[in-house]
């Protein structure tokens, strides 16, 4: 089954709306839009969300945010939830990054609640998963993503799963600079697809997109993606610039970057 390739930036905790306004114009302007063989994803801080839904109407990146939380509505000050994320223009969410999980305590059942919230709002989430240094130095890598595979995605139908997406992230590889190379990659998210088809059956383990994270460059596309079980990226500091965002989204493809008015 061929997957079409799911390309995320994820920017975390940075740029303000004109920031995030410049680099969708200029990403526009070097030809993302004209990437129809891939998806293209912007996850963006909260503040941004509304104001850069309005700039990609007429484009074909999507919109995606960073949290959301496990109900639709209540009193929970200070969370958002799947519908109010939809409301302002969200298609996608990413759930359980390895940032949430150290800094806000949230553990694989948490994770299973706003994964469950999010497809029944009518989101596509991202989950995230990955193993830890010290846990990868003592061969537990297999059993940690198999912990995290089969708790956090809990009792989902097999056709959920194609509206979702995984991305392995180890977490020794986020923010260091350090990528895990395109073999160790492709061995952990292997091993996800089969945790999967051991769940939800071999055909829902087909539909699944699995993206690789941690400290993604330019550089590292082609090799990655030529990985059997690599279907894209979640890309955290190289999708700060526009230019290098663009050098990740435009792997393999023959265009060249332009430069009209959006």
């Amino acid at each position: 089954m061929k997957r079409q390739p799911l390309i995320v930036a994820n920017w975390k905790m940075h740029k303000q709306l004109k920031e995030a306004l410049e680099f969708v114009r200029e990403l526009r302007r070097l030809g993302a839009d004209q990437l129809r063989d891939r998806t293209v994803v912007l996850c963006a801080p909260a503040t941004a969300l509304l104001a850069l839904s309005e700039v990609l109407k007429d484009s074909a990146i999507r919109l995606g945010a960073q949290n959301a939380h496990w109900e639709q509505a209540g009193a929970f000050t200070g969370e958002i939830s799947p519908t109010q994320l939809l409301d302002v223009g969200c298609s996608y969410v990413i759930l359980g990054h390895s940032e949430r999980r150290e800094h806000f305590a949230e553990t694989d059942d948490r994770v299973r609640q706003k994964l469950r919230a999010a497809l029944c709002a009518g989101l596509h989430p991202i989950v995230c998963v990955g193993e830890r240094g010290e846990e990868r130095e003592a061969q537990r890598t297999h059993r940690v993503l198999e912990r995290q595979i089969g708790v956090g995605l809990g009792d989902l139908a097999p056709t959920e799963l194609g509206k979702m997406a995984v991305a392995y992230e180890p977490v020794w590889a986020i923010g260091t600079g350090v990528t895990a190379r395109p073999d160790q990659a492709q061995q952990a998210q292997q091993f996800i697809r089969s945790c999967v088809a051991k769940a939800y059956g071999p055909e829902a383990a087909q539909a699944l997109r699995i993206l690789y994270g941690g400290s993604v460059q330019p550089d590292h596309m082609d090799s990655l993606l030529a990985q059997p079980d690599v279907d894209g990226a979640l890309v955290g500091g190289a999708s700060l610039s526009a230019q290098d965002f663009w050098r990740i989204i435009s792997f393999h493809s023959q265009l060249t970057p332009t430069h009209g008015s959006v």
